[in-house]
């Protein structure tokens, strides 16, 4: 897991100079890593907010909260969380930070194992 320049920043719910309020947890959390790389999500629940709208035509900073949905692994080997909006169900992709709740990563990466969309026993007659 390593850590890339975010472009979708947080600029919503300042509290002050680089920090922004969780919209799940409520964490005040710095607007940077531990490793000084930009954030724009919790590094406690991976929540964020949905201030920069990615989709043509589509509804124009709606202010939702980013849910942590899944985990993608670029071809570099870096972790990717991807978020839905639960308002306007828009996808984002933002990079793993070095501070991020690792638990929660694990179990989002292991996730499509652990919950196939077919019968494991198929594997006992193979």
């Amino acid at each position: 897991m390593s850590s890339h320049t975010n472009h979708n920043t947080n600029t919503t719910n300042t509290l002050s100079l680089g920090t922004f309020a969780c919209a799940w947890c409520g964490l005040t959390v710095s607007a940077y890593a531990a490793d000084g790389a930009p954030r724009n999500h919790c590094p406690s629940c991976l929540h964020s907010r949905h201030v920069l709208d990615h989709v043509e035509g589509g509804p124009s900073d709606c202010e939702g909260r980013m849910s942590p949905i899944a985990i993608a692994v670029l071809r570099t080997g870096d972790w990717m969380v991807i978020h839905r909006c639960v308002r306007c169900d828009e996808l984002t992709s933002n990079p793993v930070c070095v501070d991020d709740n690792q638990l929660i990563l694990m179990r989002m990466a292991v996730r499509p194992l652990a919950q196939p969309p077919f019968p494991l026993e198929a594997f006992g007659t193979l």
